[in-house]
């Protein structure tokens, strides 16, 4: 099974729709000697602007942690922070220029277990140390389900974590230091996810993937019941005023597509269809200057190339305004992240 890689990629070839387009793409990933990650045990700034640079106009980036690079030694609490670093020489790398117009990682969102509390504040610290220009916030992937099917991935594999006082407190200290909250989470716990909203009003969350929409397992063949559960998350969530919302993270398997299995990889009109309907819900909701298109690369790389999926991205949003598109592809992202160009 090809499964998403480069010369299976290649078989669908499409012209880049709107190459002037500025965009930032929010959400991306580094690592390197990953055999769990097949087919990309390797995904570095070569891998990185290989895919960026198939024609779209991308700006600037964002990384968000993967269990990556972390340090060998030292207080485990502590060890996220060499991913931060690991990312910050990517990202210095990317700046001087050499390696084109592309500003990898402008913003570094890392990990540091809030379940610690209070204790939480020094790893921060220590994170914003390894990264004082880019480093904008973590994420504490939250992924939990009752189903023995569903992976849980997370790796506190604790079930109603957003109401851990423990959690609670060492959130209401990533608001206090102006940082941010990136959610990963499966879209049965997105009530949860406003209720933790709630709880901390100055925090500002982005929630990953279009809140984690799942139709495998339990979940398959059953699409009015779960696309009406995940619309009643969407809703929720999109009433909180501090959550804003990633599009993308849907040509993994876990939403239910077969495009990984394939002979001929999905072209971005089909693709474009298939997506309309989950990305339009969760603009009406939320409003474009709270969404931002997303590549969740390498790992949604298994269904698409990204000239296809950014393709897909503009021919399904077609119809809104200069403005509005302005914010969904690059604004929006630049503003939360923090990203000055």
């Amino acid at each position: 099974m090809p499964f998403g890689g480069n010369e299976w990629l290649s078989l669908t070839q499409e012209p880049t729709l709107e190459p002037n387009l500025p965009i930032c793409d929010p959400h991306h990933h580094f690592w390197d000697l990953r055999p769990a990650r097949i087919p990309y045990q390797r995904y570095l700034l070569d891998e990185l602007l290989a895919d960026t640079g198939s024609g779209h106009n991308i700006t600037s980036t964002v990384f968000i942690e993967t269990r990556a690079m972390y340090r060998s030694t030292g207080p485990e609490e502590m060890k996220p922070v060499g991913e931060v670093e690991f990312a910050q020489g990517l990202a210095a790398a990317s700046a001087s220029g050499t390696y084109g117009p592309t500003r990898v990682a402008s913003a570094i969102v890392g990990h540091a277990n809030l379940l610690l509390g209070a204790a939480v504040d020094p790893v921060l610290d220590q994170l914003k140390n390894a990264s004082p220009n880019r480093f904008r916030g973590i994420r504490h992937t939250i992924t939990w389900d009752s189903h023995t099917e569903i992976p849980n991935t997370a790796e506190h594999k604790l079930e109603g974590q957003l109401s851990d006082p423990q959690f609670i407190e060492g959130a209401r200290i990533l608001a206090r230091k102006g940082l941010s909250f990136d959610a990963w989470l499966y879209f049965p716990q997105l009530t949860e996810l406003a209720h933790f909203a709630r709880e901390i009003p100055d925090l500002t969350i982005i929630l990953n993937h279009i809140g984690g929409l799942l139709r495998t397992g339990p979940y398959a063949n059953n699409d009015s019941e779960v696309l009406n559960l995940w619309r009643k998350g969407i809703d929720a969530v999109s009433e909180c005023p501090n959550i804003v919302v990633k599009l993308g993270g849907i040509t993994q398997p876990r939403t239910g597509y077969d495009w990984h299995a394939r002979k001929i990889p999905i072209g971005s009109q089909e693709l474009s269809q298939v997506m309309a309907p989950l990305i339009n819900y969760c603009i009406q909701k939320f409003g474009p200057d709270r969404c931002m298109f997303e590549s969740n690369f390498p790992p949604d790389k298994v269904g698409c190339s990204y000239n296809i999926l950014f393709n897909a991205f503009k021919r399904l949003s077609s119809e809104y305004s200069a403005t509005e598109r302005a914010s969904l592809f690059h604004n929006t992202a630049t503003r939360i992240y923090k990203i000055y160009e």
